[in-house]
């Protein structure tokens, strides 16, 4: 009863003592049948262990050896929910509509012509550049620490022959910052521009490796 003041003979409290290492509601329920207690709930006994600071000496951590509750299951669900789950090598509903085959070609935003390669995860490792592609067809693989510039300014324009193989460092003195601008410079200006930069780029590396 709310407000009433529980009390304990010395036997019961060192009954109570003596088992307090229970789950509190067995404690409770071999306290009732004893002594006859009906008035005293589970929370009247949480209560008193808690104020006579008598533990049950549980951490919630599991002991070594101890097997968990869920061993051999392989996850909780409904009964029949089952119908609803993915199947592998199955695509249901947008997957199924959002889906491009392999050999599909697209546009990004930053011009590049891309074609689908496998169905293979991550996804951004489906896609690959056509005029990378084509290039390596002739060429093999693109060396370490190099990149494709395109000549004519026409990104859509896959031809081997349109993409020089230069090294990374070389980009940015292709572009506003050096005052070169390559890409807006007029078509027959930009092999002297390309050539500059190698020159520029090859000077830079000779005097590194005279340091």
């Amino acid at each position: 009863m709310k407000g009433h003041w529980i009390s304990y003979s010395a036997a019961e409290l060192a009954w109570i003592e003596e088992h307090a290492a229970m789950t509190r509601r067995e404690l409770h329920a071999h306290f009732v049948e004893r002594f006859c207690r009906t008035d005293v709930t589970v929370d009247h006994i949480k209560a008193l262990c808690t104020r006579r600071g008598w533990k049950t000496g549980r951490t919630g951590q599991f002991r070594k050896g101890q097997p968990s509750h869920n061993k051999g299951k392989t996850g909780i669900h409904h009964a029949g929910s089952e119908k609803g789950w993915f199947k592998p090598g199955v695509r249901q509903g947008v997957a199924t509509r959002l889906y491009k085959p392999i050999g599909t070609e697209r546009v990004t935003r930053d011009g590049y012509l891309e074609r689908k390669i496998n169905d293979d995860l991550p996804l951004q490792r489906r896609w690959r550049a056509v005029h990378l592609i084509r290039w390596e067809e002739r060429n093999g693989p693109l060396p370490e620490g190099h990149a494709l510039k395109c000549l004519d300014g026409d990104k859509l324009n896959t031809a081997p022959e349109n993409w020089a193989c230069i090294p990374r460092a070389i980009l940015p003195r292709l572009n506003g910052r050096f005052g070169r601008a390559f890409d807006q410079a007029p078509v027959e200006l930009r092999p002297l521009i390309l050539a500059t930069a190698k020159l520029e780029h090859a000077a830079r590396e000779a005097k590194k490796g005279t340091r």
